[in-house]
């Protein structure tokens, strides 16, 4: 497989392949890719078998583009992200100690948390909300 075009719309990354086949995954799933500008993401170089970015240190795999996941409603670290999109994926993670794409990755589905980290998930957001309650003004 050999890509022909690699561009960027509406939150995704979108691959054409010699092949003809067109895939795209999610932006958010990829927090550096999508914090980057136009000019660091158009820096990218090809491989036999992806795309990388030096500058961002980012790496995707053709086939992830045509890999995707199936949409269910059962993913509950989704859900709780999308009742509070004003909480910060990266601040999220930082203060869990994950790494932040991995987290964005449950978030869009592309990676499904174990059960424990599921609840350290839950923890988490449970203890934000929490010390929230305790603000006083």
């Amino acid at each position: 497989m050999k890509a022909q075009k690699i561009w960027f719309e509406n939150g995704r990354i979108f691959l054409t392949t010699d092949d003809g086949r067109t895939g795209s995954l999610l932006l958010r799933a990829f927090p550096r890719l999508a914090r980057a500008s136009d000019e660091q993401r158009m820096k990218y170089e090809l491989s036999r078998s992806g795309i990388h970015w030096p500058e961002l240190d980012e790496d995707l795999s053709f086939e992830g583009f045509f890999d995707q996941p199936a949409e269910t409603s059962d993913n509950r670290v989704a859900m709780a992200f999308a009742q509070f999109p004003e909480i910060n994926v990266r601040q999220m993670a930082r203060r869990m100690g994950i790494n932040e794409t991995l987290l964005a990755k449950y978030i869009c589905g592309y990676s499904k948390p174990s059960e424990k980290r599921a609840k350290e998930i839950e923890a988490a957001l449970h203890d934000l909300g929490h010390k929230l309650t305790q603000i006083s003004i």
